[in-house]
């Protein structure tokens, strides 16, 4: 195994864990806020008790974030030191706002959040609740608008001596890339925490523990999830689709397998790329339909891979192809399953109906798959580029750290997080099980 191949694993596994923590906090961060609104507008302090409950799992969320989040700006330096010598003048400008603006807003508001309530009484905790949520969104931004520039740059010029310049600070944060991409991921993270928050409403209800506060989390998971879910898929999803026909139509094709350029191209359900004879094995498809998904014409052209050189596919092919496949059926099921219980809901069944709350409740994980699947569609579909178009990959590795060198920090990575990883869970597992502060006196039923 080369050391480029080493520094590309030791990346992936590094964020890919990492994004696992952020992804509920910045969702957590706006149920939180909605649970705090509530708590406004009704006066009825078991909306606090949800919020301070969920407060509590955002914050060992929080912390995880951090710690796995750190070493990655490491590793622009210590993997990838080519790369931030010639863009560091770039992206440098977008994560230095995220730890300056964003997360120092986060971190000094949720320390309010979790020890101020009494001395701040009830519109001041609200507004520390917003500044959380205002932090952590404000994170995402600039932690995708970095990832948008590396997938359509802008605002940039060459240097004499072939180092990448910022020429226009609006240029990098209105790039139009951006748009589709910072909304998808935050609807994203919408998606996973209204699953996390139904599911464990759903375990309260199945083993009848808290169930008050169970129906409440149930209650606001789904109607979250519904409306994140049908998000997800349009406008944001159908947007991001767009980005990708506009500006890398190679990424496009190798997603749906398309090897040959066709006109009324069909949509591929499954199948298994080929990539030695060019095919696909087993597909089936719906006749006629990326041609309209895509240019909202049933004879319209699509290219496929055959219209580029190869030079300029993704390097993995099947991994892409497979990872979007995952993403977008899991994607569909989240809608599947989201309006099946908000028809429950709507009839005043959920509550009861234990097969959809074994339902809810196992479905946990698979926004987490869902969104990792998203990811890696988006990463591995940029190759063979670092910067789409200006550096490949190949040319922004460490050209001084070994395989073995990067091999050996990898496993270590591996040990520590996996410690961390059961760390989590024992923290998440405890608050869960002590369940919500319970009441000082009588409480009016939540409705």
């Amino acid at each position: 195994m080369d050391a480029l191949t080493v520094h590309r694993l030791h990346f992936a596994f590094t964020v890919t864990f990492h994004y696992l923590f952020p992804q509920l906090t910045m969702g957590l961060a706006l149920l939180i806020l909605i649970l705090k609104t509530m708590a406004m507008r009704t006066g009825n302090e078991h909306y606090n008790r949800a919020a301070r409950f969920w407060a509590k799992i955002f914050a060992v969320n929080f912390a995880m974030g951090v710690v796995t989040g750190i070493p990655l700006e490491f590793q622009f330096g210590t993997n990838w030191a080519r790369f931030s010598k010639a863009a560091g003048g770039v992206i440098g400008q977008t994560l230095a706002m995220e730890g300056v603006f964003s997360f120092f807003l986060e971190s000094s508001f949720l320390g309010a959040f979790l020890f101020g309530e009494k001395r701040l009484g009830p519109k001041a905790h609200w507004v520390s609740a917003f500044l959380v949520f205002a932090g952590s969104w404000l994170s995402g931004f600039f932690i995708v608008a970095t990832d948008a520039w590396m997938q359509h740059p802008t605002g940039y010029r060459i240097g004499g001596h072939g180092e990448i310049l910022l020429s226009s600070l609006w240029g990098l944060l209105l790039n139009p890339w951006l748009f589709w991409q910072y909304l998808h991921n935050m609807i994203g993270s919408v998606v996973t925490a209204s699953f996390v928050m139904a599911s464990v409403g759903a375990f309260y209800l199945l083993t009848r523990k808290h169930e008050e506060s169970g129906r409440t989390f149930v209650r606001l998971g789904v109607i979250a999830g519904t409306v994140s879910t049908v998000l997800m898929a349009f406008p944001t999803g159908d947007g991001q689709v767009h980005n990708i026909v506009s500006n890398q139509p190679p990424t496009l094709a190798a997603m749906e397998g398309l090897f040959h350029t066709a006109q009324g191209a069909g949509l591929v359900i499954v199948g298994q790329p080929d990539i030695d004879n060019r095919r696909l094995d087993n597909p089936l498809t719906v006749p006629n339909a990326l041609s309209f998904l895509t240019y909202q014409r049933w004879k319209a052209e699509v290219k496929g891979l055959d219209a580029f050189p190869p030079d300029r596919w993704p390097d993995n092919i099947p991994l892409l192809y497979y990872s979007y496949h995952i993403m977008v059926g899991l994607g569909t099921i989240f809608i599947a399953v989201m309006a099946l219980a908000s028809l429950n809901l709507w009839r005043g069944a959920l509550y009861r109906s234990r097969p959809v709350l074994w339902l809810i409740m196992l479905m946990l994980p698979f926004p987490y798959i869902a969104t990792t699947a998203g990811w890696i569609t988006a990463e591995v579909g940029r190759q063979p580029w670092l910067v789409y178009g200006i550096m490949r990959t190949l040319e922004g590795s460490s050209p001084h750290i070994s395989a073995g060198n990067a091999l050996f920090t990898l496993i270590g990575f591996m040990g520590i997080y996996t410690i961390l990883a059961i760390l989590f869970l024992f923290l998440v597992y405890r608050e869960i099980e002590q369940g919500p502060e319970r009441p000082e006196g009588p409480l009016s039923p939540a409705i």
